[in-house]
């Protein structure tokens, strides 16, 4: 992909990675033909600080995470008493730039 592709889709999604993870993203993604760049501009990337705020407001990041079970569980034990919600603020972040990162390598599989 054109560096210009690129530097648009790192504008967009930029902190929806970490900054190992940010510069393999640009690595792959110029590695990748032009016509692509339509595919992983609509990406639906999820905000890292909006997933902190649903962990502190309602503990339901997870369902947003595609973690459907963990939720559920989470759910019925009353967010594990609390210590549970208490943990998932604490990682929230980085579980959110880690599903990030996943979802952007099974894009770029799709596409090879």
């Amino acid at each position: 992909m054109r560096a210009e592709l690129v530097q648009a889709f790192m504008m967009k999604n930029g902190e929806c990675f970490d900054m190992m993870a940010a510069q393999d993203v640009q690595r792959q993604l110029s590695e990748l033909d032009d016509s692509k760049a339509p595919f992983f501009m609509s990406l639906n990337l999820q905000n890292p600080t909006l997933i902190l705020i649903l962990a502190i407001f309602t503990g339901w990041e997870r369902f947003f995470l595609n973690d459907m079970a963990m939720g559920i569980v989470k759910v019925i034990t009353c967010y594990g008493c609390g210590i549970w919600w208490l943990i998932d603020i604490f990682s929230a972040r980085n579980r959110t730039l880690e599903y990030n990162y996943k979802k952007f390598n099974e894009a770029v599989m799709l596409c090879r």
